[in-house]
């Protein structure tokens, strides 16, 4: 197994532990988390840890986060922007409401960290949430660690020398998604829209879709060149050429399983006819294995 496996590996059994049974039951799992840091501009970062890789934006400014992992994480997280600034983290902008991206909230809220979100994360975190796919109920976040500023369609933040750009997907890995953009920086933030080396995971009963998915790695592709840098919401720091290949293979599986499914075909029948073959080695060894994942398809389909 390479590293880059045992990595993907580690997060997903993370990020699956704490979305299913709860980050308490996981704990155990994040004691031996280490937080590791990416730059990609004189002002931007990536950090990996468990759940959702963390954007960072630092300078004369203030320092912004895009995404807080996991609450037993906060430390280790907040240590590792320390070796990079002394100055305390100001904003806080969730890419969607699922723990594994908001569950350092509360602690960075406390810390003075404003949180900003799409107002669907607003709503969903502030209520009782059932992931469908995963069985798991989510117990509204308190009051501190939910979005303070909401916003509809985008918004823009002028700060470390950037413009940080962010806007809101409908329908695509939930119906709360942002996207964010450093255009300076050349540098874009795709939270779980995009899951870089394994079949990703569309929350349908968050309001997610495959075609959601697939619109917004276009306007993605349209506004990105062959030198920007990609952070997708799991997997390393990618690319253009790598983000149409992941887009064209969610297009290509989700219109297969749909064609199936509306001949008739029953999930083990479309299972069995391997809509997918020709992307699982790739793709097929992470969080969602090709079954559930043709399920996953086959589900959104049926909304």
């Amino acid at each position: 197994m390479t590293r880059f496996s045992s990595f993907l590996r580690a997060t997903a059994l993370c990020t699956a532990a704490a979305l299913a049974t709860g980050v308490a039951q996981a704990q155990s799992r994040f004691d031996k988390v280490e937080i590791r840091t990416e730059q990609l501009s004189p002002s931007t970062y990536v950090l990996f840890g468990a759940g959702g890789n963390i954007g960072l934006s630092v300078g004369a400014d203030s320092v912004f986060v895009i995404d807080d992992q996991f609450a037993p994480l906060s430390e280790k997280i907040a240590a590792a922007i320390k070796k990079i600034t002394d100055k305390p983290v100001q904003f806080v902008l969730n890419t969607h409401w699922h723990s594994d991206h908001t569950g350092g909230n509360e602690n960075f809220a406390k810390g003075g960290a404003l949180i900003i979100a799409h107002d669907n994360v607003k709503k969903r975190l502030s209520t009782e949430q059932f992931i469908e796919f995963l069985r798991a109920k989510e117990a509204p976040l308190p009051k501190i660690a939910q979005p303070v500023v909401t916003f509809s369609t985008d918004v823009t933040f002028h700060i470390n020398g950037d413009e940080v750009y962010a806007f809101h997907m409908p329908k695509a890995h939930t119906d709360g998604d942002a996207i964010i953009h450093f255009r300076k920086s050349n540098v874009i933030h795709m939270g779980d829209i995009f899951f870089n080396g394994f079949y990703p995971f569309i929350d349908t009963s968050s309001g997610g879709s495959p075609e959601g998915v697939v619109a917004a790695a276009d306007r993605v592709l349209a506004m990105a060149d062959d030198a920007t840098r990609i952070i997708p919401g799991h997997g390393p720091v990618s690319n253009k050429a790598e983000l149409k290949i992941y887009r064209d293979m969610v297009a290509t599986v989700s219109a297969r399983v749909k064609k199936l499914a509306q001949e008739g075909k029953k999930l083990d029948e479309i299972i069995a006819a391997k809509p997918s073959a020709e992307y699982d080695e790739r793709w097929g060894k992470g969080f969602i294995p090709t079954g559930r994942f043709i399920e996953m398809l086959m589900s959104a389909w049926a909304k």
